[in-house]
């Protein structure tokens, strides 16, 4: 949902399915009813989508990247899926429930997102939703930062683009703005990569390249790639296999 990441949706799907996989968790809390409107924030190339229309839900995805709705659309064209901005959207109808899985810790103005999601859902709709907690890939940022730091002169907090609240401060919100949480947890979930070293290569190309390595050439993100997995190996490389340090946090609120 970046205004600024540049998603590659085959990438996305052949080598970061592990995004979707893991949201069927979130899918199995959501606990869809046939014939509920559900709108899926954040809806990537459509995977979850698919898996909530699956019990007679009648599901719109909305996405802020053109190139992975146009992925989802091929893939499920049976499903209504739109461009829209999260921070700013509002549909004629309203929904019984707002899910979103691995998006929302792209946006930074947590608040208005909220505000959108509350005007979106119908009285008594339910907000289900999972994305990155405190210290969520804390070893991976720690590793480009120093190596921006030592080897280029950059700042990299400067562009961080991810939002990790804790629990408390996410629920809080929530509540601020009329919501009542009835479910909320923070945990580690350590995420094994695929493509053997190359692992988390891959990540930062897919998921970190355009925010932290924006102007650099691609072979000066290689090379940047290749000493920021140096420098991480020790914390995340176990027997052969790359590990991202994933926080999720996950919570049910609900519209009163």
């Amino acid at each position: 949902m970046s205004s600024i990441h540049k998603w590659q949706p085959e990438l996305y799907d052949n080598k970061l399915g592990f995004v979707s996989q893991f949201g069927k968790g979130v899918v199995e809390l959501l606990n869809p009813q046939s014939g509920e409107r559900i709108l899926d924030l954040g809806c990537g190339t459509g995977d979850l989508s698919s898996e909530i229309s699956k019990c007679g839900a009648k599901v719109v995805g909305m996405d802020l990247s053109a190139t992975m709705i146009e992925q989802a659309k091929r893939k499920y064209p049976d499903i209504d899926f739109v461009i829209g901005n999260a921070e700013e959207f509002e549909f004629k109808h309203s929904f019984d429930a707002v899910f979103s899985n691995a998006s929302l810790h792209w946006i930074k103005n947590a608040a208005k997102v909220i505000s959108c999601v509350k005007n979106a859902l119908a009285k008594d709709g339910r907000f289900v939703v999972e994305f990155g907690g405190k210290g969520n890939v804390e070893k991976i940022v720690e590793a480009i930062s120093k190596i921006l730091a030592r080897d280029y002169g950059i700042d990299a907090s400067a562009f961080n683009p991810w939002y990790f609240p804790s629990i408390g401060e996410y629920s809080n919100l929530l509540e601020q703005m009329g919501f009542r949480v009835t479910y909320a947890v923070h945990f580690d979930r350590s995420t094994k990569l695929e493509d053997g070293e190359n692992g988390l290569n891959i990540w930062l190309a897919g998921l970190a390249a355009d925010e932290f390595f924006k102007g650099f050439s691609e072979s000066e993100r290689t090379d940047i790639f290749n000493k920021v997995s140096d420098l991480a190996k020790k914390d995340l490389f176990i027997d052969g296999i790359w590990y991202a340090d994933y926080k999720r946090l996950r919570i049910v609120a609900w519209n009163e």
